[in-house]
């Protein structure tokens, strides 16, 4: 793949990407008939509640059968369907397509026997082993709406989404394991429904041997136990418009958004998006190297792979230290792994212990075709380290949970185009990107703007918010009539290259994960010695973003503020989790503010990251910047010239 500084589309991406935009419904409604549907899809796009648009209206189907049950009947029962491999605990495990078919009807049924039928919510908190994505497709088999919470996720934020998805039955593990730890996961599981006003009737827990739970008697059972007596099921055929599931991503407010999947769209585009995104054939390897509680392992571990009758990988693992930088690359020489996707902050730290490549010199990588990654901006040095190491395509593409599969990529399944480092080249089909000033007025190329989608949005993503159309309209589409906001500010070149700059709201990105700075705002205004407090993103080589705290103590407080902040520290780490990575915060004697009362977040950002800034002509005393310039400082920030623009 060549870096070419002009690049443009020839006859393949030009037509294909035509073809969607003048004609959507015959370009989405060619695609639906790849699946195998129940009864055909009456409407292809229903417009009739704009800007609630519904794809494949009347049409009725089942993911589950046709991920899994379709291809046992059609000839691939006996092939690899998921493969298991866990340095952590020394557990390799592969499921043959029948194999999986079994262990999901069955739990089918066992969800079954504990009341969980059509429409029925159910809570699913576990790590990266094959029974989370067992759990996911039995659900989907009986018409069932899971919503899988990130086993990274502590009590509080668990016990929000329970509440607000109000589930029949929660599965989880005993525990979760990594690196250097045991996570208690069900320990987590039982404050987090103590602390739920909805209480689910049951919780189906597997025992893992690195740590045993209790059990709570008449509403815990055991995984194993369940499934020794448990009698399959067959598929529910569900309407396409029907939820598949609900996926919580963080919101401004700190109140996160479920963001609904439906089943049609979903697997329309999922299915369509492994073959022209990725490049898949059925029976290749497909490893997403993410977690099934995140969306890229809702979309490329658990579904768009099995549609596709591809084998997937679960690895519970890391990039590094399980058990060295090489690890990845074992993966892909022991399993033949012909794509590999995984987010740029996995990348960076291969490349910082392994930067002349040694680890990987150890592996046969033939089979390797390309690398895609995405959770964050893919920077250029990045890009040409893993470019040069591994010489197949590296592709950097974008897309975000409310999505749910890519916006822009490179498409190597319809023609590989020229590469720009930093940009994840051009809209897949279906998509019209559109920049736009804060008037909603179309941008010219190069100039810098909000990031927009023009409605309607293509199949499979989302449909709406859990319980709040409301919402939904509001968050993301009542700004610009029309058009779908996205969050992220951006650019698109003359050549038509899209180039997202960051986000424009209070969500960061540590590590590929999007996080609210509002929720570790509260947990910081809860603790009782401060007043007022401010969370924002700072730019790690690492990890894309890490959260930094700044906090204003109540008057009359005497404690030492290394022990305050100690304690700050832990309120987020138990209110938000470990995944949040907060460990800095610093006490100031105020924050910089609007002479409105705003918080100036994104100078103070702009200061921390060592850039120059502009003094807001609206701020209420310049001089706070200053105080704050020596706070971050004293967390090792703000180490460039610090030299306002102007005055």
């Amino acid at each position: 793949m060549r870096d070419f500084p002009h690049a443009r589309p020839t006859d393949a991406y030009a037509r294909t990407y035509d073809d969607a935009s003048r004609d959507p419904e015959w370009f989405w409604g060619h695609a639906a008939r790849a699946l195998h549907w129940d009864v055909a899809p009456q409407v292809i796009l229903d417009r009739s509640k704009a800007p609630l648009f519904r794809w494949f209206a009347g049409g009725v189907l089942n993911t589950c059968y046709n991920a899994i049950d379709r291809h046992v009947e059609g000839g691939r029962a006996d092939q690899p369907a998921v493969i298991y491999d866990s340095p952590v605990t020394g557990t390799k495990r592969t499921l043959t397509f029948r194999e999986l078919l079994d262990e999901v009807a069955r739990f089918a049924g066992v969800l079954t026997t504990l009341g969980v039928a059509k429409g029925d919510r159910v809570v699913i908190y576990m790590p990266m082993t094959p029974e989370a994505l067992i759990a996911m497709y039995a659900c989907a088999r009986i018409g069932a709406v899971h919503s899988v919470v990130f086993g990274g996720f502590a009590s509080h934020e668990l016990a929000v989404r329970i509440e607000d998805a109000e589930p029949k039955v929660v599965v989880s593990a005993s525990c979760g394991v990594e690196m250097a730890k045991v996570v208690d996961y069900k320990a987590l599981l039982d404050r987090a429904i103590e602390r739920s006003a909805h209480k689910p009737s049951h919780v189906v827990c597997l025992q893992r041997e690195q740590r045993r739970c209790e059990v709570v008697n008449g509403r815990d059972h055991d995984w194993h136990a369940l499934m020794a007596k448990a009698a399959p099921v067959p598929c529910v055929p569900v309407a396409a418009t029907d939820p598949l599931y609900i996926l919580y991503t963080s919101g401004t407010t700190g109140r996160p958004k479920g963001v609904v999947r439906d089943n049609g769209g979903h697997a329309v585009a999922l299915l369509w998006s492994m073959q022209h995104v990725y490049d898949m054939n059925p029976g290749d390897v497909f490893w997403a190297a993410s977690d099934v509680g995140w969306v890229v392992g809702h979309s490329y571990i658990v579904y768009a792979p099995l549609l596709l009758g591809c084998t997937t990988i679960i690895h519970e693992g890391k990039p590094v230290g399980t058990p060295d930088p090489g690890e990845f690359w074992r993966v892909v020489q022991e399993y033949k792994v012909r794509t590999l996707f995984t987010a740029p902050t996995a990348i960076r730290a291969i490349k910082k212990e392994d930067p002349s490549g040694e680890h990987f010199a150890r592996y046969d990588t033939s089979s390797l075709r390309a690398l895609f990654l995405a959770g964050e901006r893919l920077d250029p040095d990045t890009y040409h380290w893993a470019r040069q190491l591994i010489q197949r395509p590296v592709v950097d593409h974008w897309w975000q949970t409310e999505t749910g599969w890519p916006v822009a990529a490179n498409c190597l399944g319809i023609e590989q185009l020229p590469v720009k480092p930093g940009s994840p080249t051009r809209p897949v089909p279906g998509y019209t990107v559109d920049i736009v000033d804060d008037e909603g007025t179309v941008l010219p190329p190069e100039k810098e703007g909000i990031v927009t989608l023009r409605l309607p949005l293509p199949p499979g993503t989302l449909a709406t918010l859990w319980k709040d159309d409301e919402r939904f309209v509001e968050t993301y589409l009542a700004r610009f009539p029309g058009r779908y906001v996205t969050g992220d500010g951006g650019y698109i070149d003359e050549d038509g290259y899209l180039f997202i700059m960051g986000r424009i709201d209070d969500v960061i990105i540590v590590a590929g994960h999007n996080l609210s700075t509002g929720s570790m705002e509260q947990a910081l205004s809860a603790h009782p010695s401060v007043a007022e407090c401010a969370v924002f993103g700072v730019k790690d080589a690492i990890k894309s973003q890490l959260p930094v705290g700044l906090v204003v103590l109540k008057a009359g407080v005497t404690r030492g503020h290394a022990v305050i902040c100690d304690e700050l520290v832990q309120a987020v780490r138990q209110a938000v989790g470990p995944v949040a990575n907060f460990r800095k915060v610093a006490v100031v004697a105020r924050l910089p503010k609007t002479r409105s009362g705003k918080v100036l977040r994104a100078t103070m950002r702009t200061i921390a990251n060592g850039e120059p800034y502009t003094i807001p002509p609206t701020i209420d005393d310049p001089a706070t910047l200053d105080e704050i310039t020596v706070a971050l400082k004293s967390l090792g920030y703000a180490r460039l010239p610090e030299t306002p623009i102007g005055d």
